[in-house]
C-alpha cells in the first residue's frame, strides 16, 4: 500500500490547495494518511506570514525524515516560494516547489523515485499572467466548501510577504467558479466559502466580471442556501455592494475585514489603503443594511514604531467598533518586506504585553457580541459531533458563531432553527 502524508499550515487556500494535491495521489491508488505516521511520501505545504511559521515548516520535515528516512520530502508554497535557497538546505528535503505547478507534485514525486535526484521548480511568480486551476473532484467534508477563484495580491502592505510569494492578482474564470459549484451543490452542499489571496480585486486583472457578479451566478444554483466571504479589503464595501447582496439573499452576514491597526499614523506606515474613519463608515453601512453581522479581524501589534500612544487608539478603535472576534498577532519582521527595514523595531516583552491586553479585549467583545443573541432564533448549519460532548452537534450562524444543541433530530449537514439558551466559552448554546 501506497501512503502519502500532508503537513498544512497557514490560509485556506492553502488548505484547499492541499485537498487538490491529496485528490491526485488518491487517483494513483495512494492512501492519505495522518502526518504523524509512517508514510512513502510527505508534503509540506508551508506558510510564510511569520517566522513561526517558517520554523514550524523546518521543524516538520525534520519529523517527517525520522519516522521514514526513506520517505520523499516536498516542500510547497508561500516558504519554498520566497526562501528556496533556505529550504534547499533543509537536509532531506527532495522536492521544491513554489506557490505553482502544484498539479506535477506526484509526477515530480515519482521522477525523484526513479531518478534519486533533488528536484526544484520554483518559477518566478512575478511573471504568472494567468489563474492556474487546480481541480478538487470529491470533497471530503460534507456540509461546508471552499470554491478557490482567485490568487496573488497587488497590495504590497510593507510588512507583508505574500505578493512575493503569490505574484501578481490572477482571477478564475466564472465559468470554472459555477461549474465547481454545480458539482458542489450535487454533492449534497448547502454552504461554500468564496476564497482567495485577496478576494476583493477578483475580477480587475480581466475586466470581466466584478466580486457581485460572481455572488449573483454563484447564488443562482440550486441546492446552495448559504454563501460566505473569506476575508476581505474594507474599501470593496459601499452602498452598492450592500444593496447587491441583500438582494442576493443568501449572502451571509459575516464580514472578515482587515484592519491591523487602529492609528491612522501606523496605517499609514503599513501602506494600508484606509483610515480608521472610513474603516468606521464602512462598518457602519455594513450594519445598517445587517444589524447582526459578525465584524471578525485581524490586528498586528508591536509593529515598527508603534507608540503606546498609538496602541492606545486601536484599543479605543476596538472598543468602538466592537468586533464580533479578533485574531491579534505579534509583528514578525520578514526579509524583502520594507517594515523589515524600518528602524523602530519594538522590543518583544511590549509585543507579548500589547497582545494579550488586545486579546482580552477581544474575548470581552466576542462575550458581549454572543450573549446578545440569547433568547433569540437563529438558523443553523450543523457540522459535527461535538468532540468534548458526544450528546451534542456543532455548527455555525450566517454571522459565524459556533452553536452547540443536543443530537436529537439534528442532521450533521442541516439547516435549522435554534433557539439560543446560553453561551459559554466562544459559542452559543441552543435548542
Amino acid at each position: 500500500m501506497k501512503k502519502v502524508a500532508f503537513y498544512t499550515l497557514g490560509c485556506k487556500v492553502n488548505q484547499y490547495e492541499t485537498e487538490a494535491m491529496e485528490e491526485i495521489f488518491e487517483k494513483d491508488n495512494y492512501t492519505v494518511v495522518n502526518s504523524e505516521e509512517i508514510a512513502d511520501i510527505y508534503v509540506i505545504n508551508t506558510c510564510t506570514v511569520t517566522n513561526l511559521s517558517d520554523r514550524k515548516s523546518r521543524q516538520f520535515i525534520s519529523r517527517a525524515k525520522k519516522l521514514n528516512p526513506y520517505a520523499i520530502i516536498a516542500v510547497v508554497g508561500c516558504y519554498s516560494q520566497v526562501s528556496p535557497e533556505e529550504v534547499s538546505k533543509i537536509e532531506g528535503v527532495d522536492i521544491i516547489m513554489g506557490t505553482t505547478e502544484r498539479s506535477r507534485i506526484l509526477e515530480l514525486c515519482e521522477e525523484v523515485k526513479e531518478k534519486n535526484e533533488k528536484i526544484n521548480i520554483v518559477r518566478n511568480v512575478k511573471t504568472q499572467k494567468e489563474f492556474e486551476t487546480i481541480n478538487i473532484d470529491e470533497i471530503k467534508s460534507k456540509t461546508r466548501a471552499y470554491i478557490k477563484i482567485q490568487d496573488g495580491c497587488n497590495q504590497f502592505c510593507s510588512y507583508c510577504i505574500i505578493p512575493y510569494a503569490r505574484g501578481p492578482i490572477r482571477s478564475r474564470s466564472l465559468d470554472e467558479i459555477i461549474k465547481e459549484t454545480e458539482k458542489l451543490s450535487k454533492a449534497g452542499f448547502k454552504e461554500i466559502i468564496l476564497a482567495g489571496i485577496h478576494v476583493a480585486s477578483y475580477g480587475k486583472d480581466i475586466d470581466k466580471t466584478p466580486l457581485t457578479g460572481v455572488l449573483k451566478e454563484v447564488a443562482k444554483v440550486d441546492g446552495i442556501e448559504r454563501i460566505r466571504l473569506s476575508s476581505l479589503e474594507p474599501t470593496l464595501i459601499d452602498e452598492e455592494f450592500m444593496k447587491t447582496i441583500i438582494d442576493i439573499g443568501k449572502v451571509c452576514d459575516h464580514f472578515h475585514l482587515s484592519l491591523q491597526s487602529g492609528s491612522d499614523t501606523v496605517l499609514k506606515r503599513m501602506n494600508r489603503k484606509y483610515t480608521t474613519s472610513q474603516y468606521r463608515d464602512i462598518v457602519k453601512l455594513i450594519r445598517k443594511y445587517m444589524p447582526n453581522a459578525g465584524i471578525t479581524t485581524d490586528i498586528i501589534v508591536g509593529f515598527p514604531g508603534e507608540t503606546d500612544k498609538e496602541f492606545a487608539e486601536t484599543l479605543e478603535f476596538v472598543k468602538d467598533i466592537r468586533f464580533s472576534k479578533i485574531h491579534v498577532f505579534k509583528y514578525s519582521p520578514r526579509n524583502g518586506t520594507p517594515a523589515a527595514e524600518y528602524k523602530e523595531q519594538v522590543d518583544g516583552n511590549i509585543k507579548n504585553s500589547r497582545s494579550e491586553r488586545l486579546i482580552s479585549l477581544g474575548e470581552e467583545l466576542m462575550l458581549e457580541f454572543n450573549q446578545g443573541f440569547i433568547g433569540k432564533k437563529l438558523s443553523v448549519l450543523f457540522e459535527e459531533e461535538s468532540k468534548k460532548e458526544k450528546d451534542f452537534i456543532e455548527g455555525y450562524t450566517t454571522n459565524y458563531i459556533r452553536v452547540k444543541s443536543k443530537k436529537e433530530s439534528h442532521n450533521i449537514g442541516s439547516i435549522m432553527d435554534i433557539k439560543i439558551k446560553d453561551t459559554k466559552d466562544d459559542f452559543l448554546i441552543g435548542e
